[in-house]
């Protein structure tokens, strides 16, 4: 049977916001699902949206969804999952169900977004492909979006190098829908290869200019953080990185030729306080990752820092905010937030949501 979540992501104009007001008014999905007319105009949502989901609501077949997703293979993984990936929950808006096809995600693999223009440099080219093999050989997880040029490269080299790689697309993961239709080739060899393709929106939608904005927040939420590798004055990936910059993760930068137009973006975010670097070794050492594949074949769950150690003695399988545990240690609130991204990652510790951690 389909949660709630699941349902309520079918309906178009359920965004992060309605949602929230619908767990604000109805204190659960499961009251908001059967609410009449009086009751949602408590939502402050328009007339007519609350009429075309009305509408929605009595045509919906959902044994007919059921059978679609099971058909095409298609998981509808909510927050209340173990899959759902552990990053994404943190941040301000994250989606309420994810549709997945392809493999699972594992939640001891590192994340790291990886974005570039649609239109690359040879340069570009060159710097993907160097930076991922290694990145891909050493076990970081590659995310980008599958559109053209450094998206597609970086999925590619993925591939070629033997490593794992994760598509976030604008529209339905269902193979009829993937966007580009150039790449659909491309996304399936992804998941030969025991990657995935994830969204947020439910299967048969079409991307359109306003989607593939709100999926960047998705490539930059789960993972650790961006690296630009190319981007105009006015490039795309901007947005991943501020996105990025938004969820308090690193963001990473080739500098770049400054007479290149395919310079200007990347060496503003360098300006900006991104992070320069001239080697796959520089994204791993900032990461604290120099080690991460003998982290990920033994998935070690011994504390590996002071921090850790006093965290976990601080801990117990009672509910504990991250701001009781600052105050605690006395330790920065930076230093704890980080270093419970990073327990978790390893398995230590598990996020209830909202910031209460228990021991796992």
């Amino acid at each position: 049977m389909l949660s709630k979540e699941v349902l309520f992501s079918f309906f178009p104009k359920c965004t992060h916001t309605r949602y929230r007001t619908l767990i604000r008014v109805f204190s659960s999905l499961e009251h908001a699902w059967t609410a009449e007319l009086d009751d949602l105009k408590k939502t402050k949502w328009q007339d007519d949206i609350i009429a075309e989901f009305l509408t929605w609501r009595d045509k919906l077949d959902v044994n007919r969804i059921e059978e679609m997703l099971e058909k095409r293979s298609i998981r509808a993984i909510t927050k209340t999952d173990e899959e759902y990936p552990a990053l994404l929950k943190n941040i301000f808006d994250p989606p309420l169900c994810l549709f997945v096809r392809g493999s699972t995600l594992p939640t001891h693999r590192y994340y790291l977004a990886v974005v570039g223009p649609r239109k690359n440099t040879p340069y570009g080219k060159h710097i993907t492909e160097l930076f991922i093999a290694q990145l891909a050989q050493a076990g970081i997880t590659i995310v980008s979006g599958l559109a053209y040029g450094i998206d597609a490269i970086a999925h590619r080299a993925t591939l070629q190098a033997g490593g794992h790689t994760v598509a976030v697309l604008g529209g339905g993961v269902n193979k009829e829908h993937v966007q580009p239709a150039q790449n659909q080739r491309l996304a399936e060899d992804i998941l030969q290869a025991g990657g995935a393709l994830m969204a947020e929106y439910p299967p048969g939608t079409i991307p359109t200019r306003y989607t593939f904005p709100r999926r960047n927040r998705i490539i930059s939420g789960i993972s650790l953080g961006t690296l630009v590798i190319e981007a105009g004055e006015s490039s795309g990936s901007l947005i991943t990185a501020q996105c990025s910059i938004d969820h308090h993760r690193d963001v990473f930068a080739v500098p770049q030729n400054i007479t290149s137009q395919m310079s200007i973006g990347v060496n503003k975010l360098i300006q900006s306080g991104a992070h320069p670097v001239i080697s796959p070794d520089d994204v791993l050492n900032i990461l604290d990752l120099g080690h991460i594949k003998q982290h990920i074949d033994t998935q070690k769950e011994l504390p590996g820092t002071q921090e850790e150690r006093q965290i976990l003695d601080h801990i117990s399988q009672e509910p504990k905010h991250v701001d009781e545990i600052v105050r605690e240690l006395k330790l920065p609130s930076s230093k704890i937030t980080s270093t419970l991204t990073i327990m978790e990652m390893k398995g230590m510790v598990k996020n209830l949501g909202m910031m209460h951690y228990i021991k796992k």
